[in-house]
Parts: C-alpha cells; sequence; structure tokens
C-alpha cells in the first residue's frame, strides 16, 4: 500500500496516465487529496498555465485514478503531532504523513519541500525511490 499526495495526482492526470507507473500496490489518500487537486487544478487555470476546459478536463480524469479515500478517526491528532514535530506551520502536508504514519506505508510525493521536510519520518519518498 502507498499513500500519495495531490501533486502525484496532478502529475498523472496532467500526463494523460494511470497510477499503473507506481507499481502494483493499493494506492489511497486522504480525503485532502480531492479539494487540493481540484485547488491546484484551479489556481493553475487562474494563473493562465493552462486553460479553464483543461481545468475541468483534469478534474474529471481525477475522478478515474485508482485511489482510494482513507480515513481513520486518529488522523487529525496524528497530523498535529507530525507537525509539531517538524516544526510545521501548517496541517496538510502532515495529513498525507499522518495516514502513512498510520496505515504503516509509505508516501509518495513529487514535492521536494515535503520530502525534505519528512525526511526523519523514513516514509516519504519520491516515485524515484520507489
Amino acid at each position: 500500500m502507498l499513500v500519495v499526495d495531490a501533486n502525484v495526482a496532478v502529475y498523472s492526470c496532467n500526463a494523460g496516465r494511470d497510477l499503473g507507473w507506481l507499481g502494483d500496490q493499493e494506492l489511497c489518500a486522504p480525503a485532502l487529496l480531492w479539494p487540493e487537486f481540484r485547488s491546484a487544478v484551479r489556481s493553475a487555470a487562474w494563473r493562465g498555465d493552462i486553460s479553464v476546459e483543461r481545468s475541468h478536463e483534469l478534474a474529471l480524469a481525477l475522478g478515474r485514478l485508482a485511489v482510494t479515500p482513507r480515513t481513520n478517526r486518529r488522523l487529525g491528532p496524528e497530523a498535529l503531532r507530525i507537525a509539531e514535530k517538524l516544526g510545521w506551520a501548517r496541517c496538510y502536508d502532515a495529513e498525507y504523513c499522518a495516514l502513512a504514519s498510520l496505515l504503516g506505508c509509505r508516501l509518495v510525493t513529487f514535492d521536494g519541500r515535503l520530502r525534505r521536510g519528512a525526511d526523519r519520518l523514513g516514509f516519504v519518498i519520491t516515485p524515484a525511490e520507489l
């Protein structure tokens, strides 16, 4: 099992690919992935990096990705604990880390800042590290 974050989903959808390039493991994410994905593609459209039509296409493509939303009653407290441990002011990235921590699996991200910031957790990796 792998936890994927929104930038992995944006990359796959933008490339017109499913997530099979991550291997044959079960993929999951906290519920945050879906609004964060929509926010990223809307921001890209707002900046003019992609068309509004493309942002809608990407939002539809997200629904076709084989990512299971997962939750846990301890997700919030674990996200707060991780954010505090890592000195982060916000808990968005910590939500992904918390889910991976609770599930005992790895988190895959393209976000270099997240990868470096969470290095001492020992389970946050980039796709190249799979």
